[in-house]
C-alpha cells in the first residue's frame, strides 16, 4: 500500500509554469506506475501524464503534451509534474495516483491516490 501527498499549486498567470510533487510512502515506490489526473469543477477527473515503474517509459494528454513533463525520483519517493506555458484551461485540482507494477490512462485503473492539489491559471 502507498499513500500519496501532492503539493506545489498554487495561482498563477497565463505564461508561467509550476511544478507540482507528490510524495509517496513506503518502500517500494520504485515498483508503482504513477499518474497524474486533473479535475476542474463540474467536470470529470482526467488524465494528465503518466511515467512507468521504471521510469522509461511515459506518456501525456494531448492537451498537456509539450507544455508538462512528468518525472519521478525514486530515491526520493517522488513524482513531479512540471508544467509550463499554463493556460487558464489548466485551472483544476491536480490529483496524483499509484498502481502496482503498471500504469494507466484511465482513472479507474488506480487504486491509490492523494487528496490533490490546487492550480489556479488566471488570464
Amino acid at each position: 500500500q502507498v499513500q500519496l501527498v501532492e503539493s506545489g499549486g498554487g495561482l498563477v498567470q497565463a505564461g508561467d509554469s509550476l511544478r507540482l510533487s507528490c510524495a509517496a510512502s513506503g518502500r517500494t515506490f520504485n515498483k508503482y506506475g504513477m499518474g497524474w489526473f486533473r479535475q476542474a469543477p463540474g467536470k470529470e477527473r482526467e488524465f494528465v501524464a503518466a511515467i512507468s515503474w521504471t521510469g522509461g517509459t511515459t506518456y501525456y494528454a494531448d492537451s498537456v503534451k509539450g507544455r508538462f513533463t512528468i518525472s519521478r525520483d525514486n530515491a526520493k519517493n517522488t513524482v513531479y509534474l512540471q508544467m509550463n506555458s499554463l493556460k487558464p484551461e489548466d485551472t483544476a485540482g491536480y490529483y496524483c495516483a499509484a498502481r502496482f507494477r503498471s500504469d494507466s490512462y484511465y482513472v479507474y485503473d488506480y487504486p491509490y491516490w492523494g487528496q490533490g492539489t490546487q492550480v489556479t491559471v488566471s488570464s
